[in-house]
């Protein structure tokens, strides 16, 4: 009878570092998300002073991967700037890889919406103009060379 009470508190303790390690693993190799900073963003000084029907926007989106153990497979990424309501212009960013612990920086223009321009040119004069950013994209972690199923992730900035 004694036997058998210390072989169900053995199978019992096993189990529970089993769990226990199982948890601590979890919490360990638990991927963040990338983060996102747009460092820069211009208007070149031309296409204000112009007065014309175009113009573009200048940017500089740094995406950062803080995951010591993973690595991310971006799909393509879709960057959508505002002005109120009114979207200004849209770019996709083609998918890519970025390894562990790495930062990527994205230079790029947007063309601005023709009918959206000259309101935007107005509330730039008038020091009072506000962009809106949407950033749209799917990825997949690679943690010790098993990838995950795809997230989503969907941020919106002012």
């Amino acid at each position: 009878m004694c036997e058998t009470k210390n072989f169900y508190l053995w199978v019992l303790q096993f189990f529970g570092l089993l769990g226990l390690l199982a948890l601590v693993l979890w919490l360990a190799l638990r991927p963040e998300s990338p983060e996102y900073t747009i460092v820069d963003i211009t208007i070149p000084k031309s296409d204000i002073d112009n007065g014309g029907q175009n113009g573009s926007i200048l940017y500089v989106l740094e995406i950062k991967n803080s995951n010591k153990d993973s690595s991310i497979y971006y799909d393509d990424t879709i960057l959508r700037f505002y002005y109120g309501s009114d979207t200004v212009g849209e770019k996709t960013i083609p998918s890519f890889h970025q390894g562990r612990a790495k930062t990527r920086e994205v230079t790029d223009s947007v063309d601005v919406n023709p009918r959206v321009w000259k309101a935007i040119r107005n509330s730039i004069s008038n020091a009072t103009a506000e962009l809106k950013v949407a950033l749209l994209t799917r990825l997949r972690y690679r943690t010790w060379g098993v990838k995950s199923k795809h997230r989503g992730l969907h941020l919106q900035a002012a």
